[in-house]
Parts: structure tokens; sequence; C-alpha cells
């Protein structure tokens, strides 16, 4: 296996390829990729969902970097997009996957909106681990998950580099086999090729963002 069909292998297990039906909110899980927005907006206008939830705080990535939570600029970069600001709800709090989860699903309560469906909206190499943790801390609600439509080689940019994108890849993957141990996410089958992609990539170096204490 070559390191660029090893990079494949994680990407495209990343992505959960869902056909996206109409759901309550459209919610987009916050990180420091602002086209996360962009694709919310574009759904919006769609007609997929009458409420948007815009959700993070300051996480790894944005600590230092942004000067506002992720949701306040996610929302601000939706309605330059042309989305009202009377249909988004703000979570500006979370710095996690988890608090995204748990404060999102307190701001909808203190909202009085009850939702039984979601389209979560992430990066694309965050897809799968969005939907494992969903599923995992909030199982009665049906997800589904998307991410900007951009191909590896067309995510990559000055300001999300491709050995970063790599290393937080390989990061995620590792995240996506541990965490369940802990109740962090559901148990996903991870194929012995991705396995095998995920450690030729650490053999190369990605190792970056890999958990403390672990081995793969």
């Amino acid at each position: 296996m070559t390191e660029r069909e090893a990079i494949e292998h994680i990407w495209n297990y990343h992505q959960m390829g869902h056909h996206l039906e109409r759901a309550g909110i459209i919610w987009a899980l916050g990180s420091h990729d602002l086209r996360v927005a962009d694709r919310v907006a574009e759904l919006w206008h769609a007609g997929m969902a009458p409420l948007v939830v815009m959700s993070g705080g300051l996480g790894n990535f944005t600590e230092g970097v942004f000067l506002k939570p992720e949701a306040n600029l996610f929302a601000e970069r939706a309605m330059e997009l042309g989305v009202p600001e009377e249909v988004i709800l703000i979570e500006n709090l979370s710095t996690n996957t988890g608090e995204n989860v748990s404060l999102t699903r307190k701001v909808l309560d203190q909202s009085d909106v009850k939702v039984l469906t979601a389209i979560a909206v992430q990066k694309p190499y965050m897809e799968r681990r969005t939907y494992a943790t969903i599923r995992a801390q909030w199982p009665e609600l049906d997800v589904q998950v998307t991410s900007p439509q951009l191909d590896f080689e067309h995510y990559c940019n000055e300001e999300i580099p491709r050995d970063e994108v790599i290393a937080i890849m390989v990061g995620d993957l590792q995240r996506i086999i541990e965490y369940p141990k802990m109740g962090y996410m559901i148990e996903q089958n991870v194929p012995e090729e991705v396995h095998e992609a995920m450690r030729l990539l650490i053999g190369i170096g990605y190792d970056k963002h890999l958990l403390e204490g672990t081995s793969c």
C-alpha cells in the first residue's frame, strides 16, 4: 500500500455517504473550518430543515486562534450566505464533540424545541466520529451526517494544510477504535485495510494527534 492509497482509504472510511432526507434541524458541530457553515447554508436553502443549530465554543484548534466562539463565527458566515438570524440557535460553550451533543440538547430544551431527526454537519474526515458520538450519547435521535462536498486534494488549503489533515485523520481514526471502550462512541467495524493504512501513516510520522498511552 502506498502513502496515497493509505490516505484515500482513511479519508473514504471517515465519510458516511448518507443520502440526506429532510430533518428537524441542521446541526453544525464546531471546528476550525468555516466551510462547515457554508454547507449548512447550502442545506438550509435547499429546504432540508426549518431550524439551524450552531454548536461550538473554543476547542483544541481554535483556542487562541478564533476571536469568537466557533458557533458565533459559523452563525455569522451562514447569515452572510442568506440564512435568517431568527432560524439559528447558538450553543457556544462546548469544547469537544461530546459537549457539542450534551450542550446542544440543553439549548434545545431551553428553547422548548423537540427534535427527533437531525442533519449533523462536520468536516469530511469527522463524519464517522460525529455519527458514532451522537449515536452513543443521543441514541433516540435519528441522525444523518454530511460535510463540505470536497475530495481530499480540494479540501486541503493554506489554513488547513495537507500534513495537518492527514495527522488529524489518523488521530480521529484511532479515537473511533478506542473511544467505544470508554463509552464515548458506538463501536463500528474498521476494515483491515483501514487498520493497515493507519499503521503505515503512523510509521511515516503522521502521529502528532494520537491519544497518549495507546498503541496501534
